[in-house]
């Protein structure tokens, strides 16, 4: 297997072990106004199960310094409950997305 790959592959099985984190849950269960409708920490929209992103605050990787450790990755992914946020995935997951591309872009050229 190469580095690469192996990498992905950490980074893929952390992901979704991320998705039983009791404190992404609770995130959840806090924006959740009614049953099949949560609030969107952004534009205050109320929205559906299917139309929303459980984002996190402080991006996982850094948009300026990119990649900094594994423990950084690890300790920004297993964050705490006010770590998380949910976003209506159009547009506010969408935009909040395209800046933190645009930060990466712009720090990756230098």
């Amino acid at each position: 297997m190469k580095i690469l790959d192996f990498k992905t592959w950490v980074i893929w099985t952390l992901r979704k072990a991320s998705y039983k984190w009791a404190p992404r849950s609770e995130a959840l269960r806090s924006a959740r106004v009614d049953r099949g409708l949560y609030k969107c920490a952004a534009c205050g929209k109320l929205i559906k199960n299917k139309e929303l992103a459980v984002d996190h605050v402080i991006p996982i990787v850094d948009p300026k310094k990119g990649f900094i450790d594994w423990d950084t990755y690890i300790r920004r992914m297993f964050c705490g409950a006010s770590g998380f946020q949910i976003l209506c995935r159009k547009p506010c997951h969408q935009e909040k997305t395209a800046k933190e591309r645009e930060i990466r872009k712009r720090y990756k050229k230098k």
